[in-house]
C-alpha cells in the first residue's frame, strides 16, 4: 500500500480554529478523518477533537492489521463519536451538547469506503476530473433536489444551516458510501467548509490534478484565505495520493 498524503489548518479570522484532523495507517489498511467543530454551540473545538480521538482509537483496536468490515468500521465510528461527545456534555453538566461535522475515508485491499455527517467534504480526483464528491447535509444541498419532492427546500436556503451532526439531541443521519476501486494517481480530499465555501469546483480539480499533494493542499488552503478575505472562516484540508498499481482484491 503505497500513497503520498499532506494536510494544513489554518485559522482565518475567528477568534479560534475548531477544525481538527488526522489519519493514521497500518501495513494494510488506512484512515482519513476531518472534523469542524460547530459555531453557535459551546466548545466546537472539544466536539471535533473528540471525534478525531475516538476514530483514531477505534481505528488502532480493529485494524490488526485489517479491517474485517470496512461499512461497519464507519458506521460504529460514527456513532461512538457522537456517543463520546454526548458523554462529555453530561460529565461538564452543559445544557448544550458540543457539535461538530465528520467526514472520514477507509482505504484497504485498493478500495475506498467514506462516510459524512453535515458538510465538511470528501472530493475524489480522477485524471483531471472530479469522479465524485460528498453532498452535504444541509438544507442548501436539499434545496437542489427537484421540486415536489419530499426532500425539497427553498432554493435560498442557507447553506449553513444543517439538519444533521454529531453531539445533537438526535441520532445524527450520516452517508456510507458502497467501495470504489482506486485507479494510480486518484486523489482523495477532505475539508471544511472554509475551504470549499471560498474556491469554485474547478479551482479544487485544477490543483489537485496540477500538482502533488505537499504542493497543492497549501496552496488551495491559501488561496480560500485570500478569497475570503479578513472574515475567512477557518481553512482545513487533507488529501492523499493513492501511488499503488492498479490492482485490487475484494473487501467489505
Amino acid at each position: 500500500m503505497r500513497f503520498s498524503v499532506f494536510q494544513v489548518s489554518r485559522q482565518g479570522g475567528r477568534k479560534n480554529n475548531e477544525d481538527r484532523m488526522g489519519y493514521s495507517y497500518t501495513s494494510d489498511c488506512a484512515v482519513l478523518m476531518l472534523a469542524d467543530g460547530m459555531g453557535g454551540h459551546p466548545a466546537g473545538e472539544v466536539a471535533a477533537g473528540l471525534a478525531m480521538a475516538t476514530v483514531a482509537s477505534l481505528f488502532q483496536k480493529l485494524a490488526q492489521p485489517r479491517l474485517d468490515d470496512l461499512a461497519d468500521f464507519l458506521e460504529r465510528a460514527m456513532m461512538a463519536a457522537h456517543d463520546q461527545i454526548l458523554h462529555y456534555a453530561t460529565e461538564h453538566a452543559m445544557l448544550d451538547a458540543p457539535r461538530t461535522t465528520l467526514v472520514m475515508a477507509v482505504i484497504q485491499s485498493g478500495q475506498v469506503r467514506w462516510a459524512h455527517c453535515g458538510d465538511s467534504r470528501l472530493y475524489l480526483v480522477r485524471q483531471q476530473q472530479l469522479l465524485t464528491r460528498t453532498q452535504d447535509h444541509s438544507f442548501a444541498e436539499r434545496s437542489r433536489r427537484p421540486r415536489g419532492t419530499a426532500s425539497a427546500a427553498p432554493v435560498d436556503a442557507n447553506r449553513n444551516v444543517l439538519f444533521t451532526c454529531l453531539g445533537s439531541p438526535v441520532k445524527p443521519v450520516f452517508s456510507v458510501t458502497k467501495p470504489l476501486v482506486l485507479q494510480r494517481g486518484d486523489t482523495l480530499m477532505l475539508c471544511s467548509d472554509g475551504l470549499w465555501a471560498s474556491l469554485s469546483e474547478q479551482d479544487i480539480v485544477t490543483e489537485l490534478s496540477r500538482n502533488p499533494v505537499e504542493i497543492s493542499v497549501p496552496l488551495l488552503v491559501e488561496k480560500a484565505l485570500i478569497q475570503a478575505g479578513a472574515h475567512s472562516d477557518n481553512v482545513t484540508c487533507l488529501a492523499l495520493t493513492w501511488l499503488t498499481p492498479d490492482t485490487s482484491t475484494p473487501t467489505q
